[in-house]
């Protein structure tokens, strides 16, 4: 198991403190500074933990946490935004999944989900 965050040193002293045993198996920190210190990196993570801070600011903080923003975000990340280390696929496209069927991909999404569903229920 590993944590894998970004050279701040706050976080070394927090893993050592959270995660340090004697006892095997021991939990490895790695530490990355920068963007391309190393191939294991948590840009994506901070990416999208950026995404979700800016959303949340402009609505004054969730006010549930079973809201359906984060599910949103969620399905927009993994369907509808392209991504760079997939050379401008979405990791649907990647997948074989193809949203291209409509301009708007929020709706071939919601349109396909409805196909399946009917689908399901024969």
């Amino acid at each position: 198991m590993t944590v894998t965050t970004d050279g701040l040193r706050s976080y070394q002293d927090a893993f050592k403190k959270e995660f340090f045993t004697l006892r095997n198996p021991r939990t490895k920190h790695i530490r990355s500074a920068g963007i391309r210190a190393s191939r294991r990196n948590n840009n994506n993570v901070e990416r999208l933990n950026g995404t979700v801070r800016e959303r949340n600011k402009v609505l004054r903080g969730l006010k549930r946490e079973d809201t359906p923003i984060t599910r949103g975000f969620q399905i927009y990340h993994n369907f509808i935004k392209p991504h760079q280390a997939l050379n401008q696929k979405t990791p649907a496209q990647k997948a074989g999944i193809n949203l291209n069927l409509e301009k708007n991909r929020w709706l071939s999404i919601i349109k396909q989900s409805v196909k399946a569903e009917c689908k399901s229920n024969l």
